[in-house]
Formats: structure tokens, C-alpha cells, sequence
């Protein structure tokens, strides 16, 4: 469900800016705990309704890993008001699109409709939430369905199992050891009474919270909020659990065989904190100056310049207890995966030694606040960074203040965070090789 066109882009875009602006926004809760954002853009005819839930994969049990993905899935089959296989008929007849996403920490719905169709959507979303229909028909086509995303996304895509291994080795007591998309063992024994059971723990008004952004009219909006959503009950108080992961002291070593590739790859990958702290964010400056495209003092050194690598890359996973931030690179012969880890060493080093240069350090600025600008340029990236800010971080306005954040660190801010977390014993060294065994 995560590729689909958007068949409403570009009257999504005509609500962009080519400025940074400052989005405006409205907040507020029902009686039963749900939380309301409404965002006003009418420079395009469209409009957003999305239900962002604090449920991912780190809520599951060990033993039955892929639910929150599963439900992804799952609640896309109907509800006492829509029959089966009619949810996607009725989007599509209303001009609409919908979608919906998993992480390790949240599970989020939305629909893109026509202005005029804003009801419709409130409605089909407060039926998701009131109205599920969680039968046995229903889980065992999208255990067929979710089998199949896993064959073509991990077990049949070279070097798709990166993340995976990564993750395994990364995490001992934290729920971010296993994938978001689980454990087809899991879901095979999983019973229909646990699906249920997992929906009305977590699907619940008090553990989401509502965006509607785009051209609708306010007093007509919360009417409507409050017919649809209002009489929902209110679930039981989700407890979070606290994982605690001792620091990694000594590096790790792993080996992974995948049979689809040919060429080794060598990982590299450091725990890095919550995405909520400073220091999070002065490693996404680290990533960028490092990575973050050609022109980047890895890919340029290595890829460009030596001519030692077919690809360098970095991957940083921002999570809501802990992230990583995850390099590597395919070195081209006769070069080896060991040439390749020194070479990224040694940019690392530079790092923690020396202040990038104010050259570098105004470039960063600038594509941060590019980036700034495009996470906020369509109506549609306005609502999904509404709930996130809220849900994740607590805070709604970060979607105009989190620059300044940026803007705030220092050269020598940056020097020292790189000391403190991208050192060779602090990190996983996975070598990922090619394999000839015969694949499951």
C-alpha cells in the first residue's frame, strides 16, 4: 500500500510554497481522549483526512512480531458499514486515494479527497476506528498478502535483508530487534482472538490523534468531528514500556549470506539516541555532511575521487527510544569491504578532530532548510508532519521551530557528538557476502 500514485499531486503542490512558512494549525480533544489538529489551506480544492495511532511494531509481544503491520493491512477490509472489498470503490468513485504506513513506533491512515467529499472521509476513518470487522476471512487474505510483500521486499531483493540483520544485532532488549513487518511464523499462529484483542487495546480515540488539513470550512469541520468521532469510547490507557539497551562498548561482528547478491557489502551501523534530543539532530548534520549525496565527503572521496567503490551510502533511522545511523558500501575490485571501512573511517576521524569548515557548515544550513521548506511544501506532507510532531515528539509546533534547532548547532557541537557516538567500538561491523545456498 506504501507505492501507490498519487492521482491528486498536482492539486497537492498547488498548495506548496516556495518560502518557508509558517504553518498555522488548530488543536484541541474530544471528551474521549482523541486528539484534533485541523491545518487550513484553501490555495488547492483538496482535502486530507488522516488518523495517526501510537502503535508499531516495538508494541508487540516477541512472539508475535508483525501485528501493527498486519493491521495496516487488515483494516483496509471493512467495517459494519463497508462491506468487504468496497473500502478502496468507494475512495476511488469520490475521486479520492488513500494510503497508510508502519513504523516501529506508529501506524498512520489518510485520505486525499476533493474538498467537497471531507465528510465522506471523516466518516470512513471514524468507521476504521468504531466499526472493524475482524474476521477470519479477512486475516487469512492479507497473511497471503503480507507473505508476499515479505518474499519481494526482503527475501527475494538483493541485500534486502540489511536491515533485518542490522537490527538483530543492534538490539538485545529493545523491541527495534525485529523488522515491522514481523515473523510469518508469528502470524501464522497467531489466533483470530489475538488480532481482536490487539486492535482493542491499541486502535483506540485516546491512543490517536485526527489531522484534517487542507480547503474545508472550520465550523462545518468540527461538526462533523464531532458526529463521527465523539461517540466512539474510549479505550483503556496504553502503558508504554521502557527497553533500556546497555551501551555498546566493544564492536560487534556479524556475517550475513545473501544468495541474491554478488558483490560483498560492508555495514557499518551505531545506536544513536531518540530522535527527540539534540544530539539526534547534530547526527543528522553529521549524516548529511557525510552521505548525503554526490557531492558528500564520502561518495566523493571514495566513489568519485579513488574510484574504490561502486556505491557509499548511509541510511538514518530516527526513532522515537533509540535510532541508528547505518553506512555502507559496495567496494569495486580489487578493492576489498576492509578498504572500504577505513576510507569511511578516516572521514569520521576528521570529524571528531577537526571543525568541518564554515564553507561546508553554511551548506549543511542550506540544505536543512531546503529540506525544511519541501517536508512542508503539499498539504498532504503538512498533515502526516502534524501528527508525527505531535504523537512523536509532543510538541505540534515543531513543525515551524525544529529549523531553528538546526540552526542553533555549532561546528563544535558537531566535532563533539561525533566523539561521543561514532567511535569503532561503539558500532556493528556487518559483512554481508554473497551466498550459493539454495534460498527458503
Amino acid at each position: 500500500m506504501k507505492n501507490s500514485i498519487m492521482m491528486l499531486s498536482a492539486a497537492l503542490m498547488l498548495g506548496g510554497v516556495a518560502h518557508a512558512q509558517k504553518v498555522a494549525f488548530e488543536e484541541y480533544n474530544l471528551d474521549n481522549g482523541m486528539h484534533v489538529i485541523l491545518h487550513n489551506d484553501p490555495s488547492a480544492p483538496v482535502v486530507i483526512t488522516s488518523v495517526m495511532y501510537h502503535v508499531g511494531s516495538k508494541d508487540e509481544r516477541p512472539d508475535r512480531t508483525g501485528f501493527a503491520h498486519f493491521f495496516e493491512h487488515l483494516l483496509f477490509e471493512g467495517t459494519q458499514n463497508i462491506k468487504r472489498g468496497e473500502w478502496m470503490k468507494i475512495v476511488t468513485a469520490n475521486g479520492g486515494v488513500n494510503n497508510a504506513n508502519t513504523s516501529d513506533d506508529r501506524t498512520y491512515y489518510y485520505e486525499v479527497f476533493p474538498s467537497n467529499s471531507l465528510e465522506l472521509g471523516l466518516w470512513m476513518e471514524s468507521e476504521r476506528l468504531m466499526h472493524p470487522i475482524i474476521n477470519k476471512i479477512g486475516v487469512e487474505t492479507q497473511n497471503e498478502v503480507v507473505k508476499e510483500e515479505k518474499r519481494m521486499r526482503y527475501d527475494n531483493q538483493p541485500y534486502g535483508n540489511i536491515l533485518p540483520e542490522v537490527k538483530k544485532n543492534m538490539f538485545k532488549n529493545h523491541p527495534y530487534r525485529w523488522t515491522t513487518i514481523g515473523s510469518m511464523k508469528d502470524l501464522d499462529a497467531a489466533t483470530l482472538e489475538e488480532f481482536q484483542a490487539f486492535n482493542k487495546k491499541f486502535y483506540t480515540p485516546n491512543n490517536a490523534v485526527l489531522v484534517v488539513a487542507g480547503d474545508f470550512d472550520k465550523a462545518k469541520t468540527k461538526e462533523w468531528i464531532q458526529k463521527y468521532f465523539a461517540p466512539i469510547p474510549r479505550g483503556e490507557e496504553v502503558k508504554k514500556q521502557t527497553f533500556v539497551e546497555e551501551p555498546i562498548n566493544q564492536t560487534i561482528k556479524a556475517t550475513y549470506e545473501d544468495p541474491n547478491i554478488q558483490i560483498p557489502m560492508i555495514v557499518a551501523s551505531y545506536r544513536t539516541p531518540s530522535m527527540k534530543t539534540r544530539d539526534a539532530r547534530v547526527l543528522d548534520l553529521i549524516s548529511s555532511y557525510l552521505s548525503d549525496g554526490k557531492s558528500s565527503k564520502l561518495y566523493k572521496k571514495i566513489v568519485d575521487d579513488k574510484k574504490m567503490a561502486l556505491q557509499i551510502g548511509a541510511v538514518g533511522f530516527s526513532q522515537e527510544d533509540y535510532g541508528m545511523y547505518i553506512l555502507y558500501g559496495l567496494p569495486m575490485a580489487p578493492n576489498t569491504t576492509a578498504d572500504i571501512l577505513k576510507e569511511m573511517d578516516e572521514e569520521i576521524v576528521k570529524i571528531q578532530t577537526d571543525l568541518i569548515s564554515e564553507k561546508d557548515y553554511q551548506k549543511l544550513q542550506n540544505k536543512f532548510d531546503n529540506n525544511f521548506v519541501n517536508a512542508n511544501a503539499s498539504v498532504e506532507g503538512i498533515a502526516e508532519n502534524l501528527a508525527s510532531y505531535y504523537l512523536l515528539y509532543g510538541d505540534v509546533n515543531l513543525i515551524n521551530t525544529e529549523i531553528d534547532l538546526y540552526h542553533s548547532i555549532t561546528r563544535e557541537e558537531i566535532r563533539e557528538v561525533a566523539k561521543k557516538y561514532l567511535n569503532p567500538n561503539q558500532r556493528l561491523i556487518l559483512d554481508y557476502i554473497p551466498s550459493t545456498k539454495a534460498q527458503n
